[in-house]
């Protein structure tokens, strides 16, 4: 007598059963995945991370419906960011900016920045808790745009899990805005408020640019800054570059909030970006103190509070690196408070710097950093 054998997950599982014993036993209406324990369960779902597929999972059975919960790594890749419109929040804006009128800084803010304020509103509204609308109070519910799709904030997706240690959110993209050909990476580290930030820039990115080296390299330059950096607009721009990074930094900072209070059991908490751009980190010490000691918020916009700042500064015209990449003005900028870096006596320890950045900006790191170094200070702002 002939049997008729379906390739199934009984199969996979278990490939040397008898397939009349497994074409039995599904007949039978037999579940292999029920002799599975629920820790092994729980080890493929950590696999998995991605918090969709996560919420797929949830809809296989009552039991994966109950383990999902208590995954302990996930990701969260952002599809899309909402820009706030609302009147009310451009008026209280407005208010801001002409309250911090009368500081000589807050002016220049507005003229170099004003270009990138909208992109942290929206940021907000997407990683901050939802705001009720007049209709109901059902707080699964997210927001609808004009054609009817739902949308849900970080905080709103994560509230039902209980026991994340390790979590990634991932943003559709960075939120300084460059010139094609621009290189600008930064990473920062934060408890309670900033702890460090190494930021990696340069005019220019050019592969397989050998030639150019060459043809510039009229001698040693000895780690030194050209004259040039301070009149042609050089050093302007990497200030730019460095308050801009900073803010971009801290306005992801001040929007964790909510998400670290709701999950206490978190040890790793990153928000990156797919273009790379920025990484926010904060680890299971830097996490317990921003819940033991609350953030200092800036006054003119949601983001907290920058301290007052060392950094040192490495420069290089042009830097090859081993796999044939040129940055042209090659800039790194490694800041910590100044508060910090007088208390730490091992102030020449530069690791936390060389290895902010993968590969091949890793390696451009390293090398900067055997450059002259230049030091700046930079008030609280």
């Amino acid at each position: 007598m002939a049997v008729s054998i379906r390739p199934d997950l009984t199969s996979r599982i278990y490939p040397e059963a008898d397939p009349t014993c497994c074409s039995i036993t599904l007949a039978a209406g037999i579940d292999h995945f029920d002799r599975l324990p629920d820790s092994l369960l729980i080890l493929v779902f950590n696999k998995i991370g991605d918090v969709k597929a996560l919420g797929r999972c949830c809809v296989v059975s009552r039991r994966f419906h109950s383990l999902v919960p208590q995954v302990e790594s996930v990701v969260v890749r952002v599809d899309c960011v909402i820009s706030d419109d609302d009147t009310s929040n451009s008026s209280s804006s407005d208010k801001s900016r002409s309250s911090a009128s009368s500081s000589g800084f807050s002016s220049i803010f507005r003229m170099v920045f004003g270009g990138i304020v909208k992109p942290f509103q929206a940021l907000g509204q997407l990683l901050g808790p939802k705001r009720s609308s007049g209709g109901g109070n059902d707080d699964d519910a997210g927001e609808m745009d004009q054609g009817g799709v739902t949308h849900h904030s970080p905080t709103q997706v994560l509230k039902n899990f209980n026991e994340i240690r390790f979590l990634r959110i991932e943003l559709p993209s960075g939120e300084l805005g460059i010139d094609d050909g621009v290189l600008l990476k930064w990473r920062a580290d934060f408890g309670s408020t900033l702890d460090n930030c190494v930021i990696l820039g340069a005019a220019s990115v050019i592969n397989n640019g050998h030639y150019l080296v060459c043809a510039n390299a009229g001698g040693d330059d000895n780690g030194s800054i050209p004259e040039s950096f301070y009149t042609n607009g050089g050093l302007k721009l990497r200030v730019v570059w460095t308050i801009s990074s900073l803010i971009a930094a801290s306005a992801r900072h001040y929007l964790l909030q909510p998400i670290i209070a709701e999950h206490k059991t978190l040890n790793s908490l990153v928000l990156t970006d797919a273009d790379g751009q920025g990484v926010l980190c904060m680890n299971r010490d830097q996490l317990e103190e921003l819940r033991v000691k609350p953030l200092s918020a800036s006054s003119a916009s949601k983001r907290t509070l920058v301290p007052a700042l060392n950094m040192r500064l490495w420069y290089a015209p042009h830097l090859e690196l081993p796999n044939g990449v040129v940055l042209k003005g090659a800039t790194l900028v490694a800041i910590r408070p100044s508060e910090q870096t007088s208390a730490k006596k091992e102030v020449c320890d530069l690791s936390w710097v060389s290895t902010a950045f993968e590969e091949p900006y890793g390696t451009a790191a390293k090398m900067l950093v055997k450059r002259r170094t230049y030091c700046l200070e930079m008030n609280s702002f």
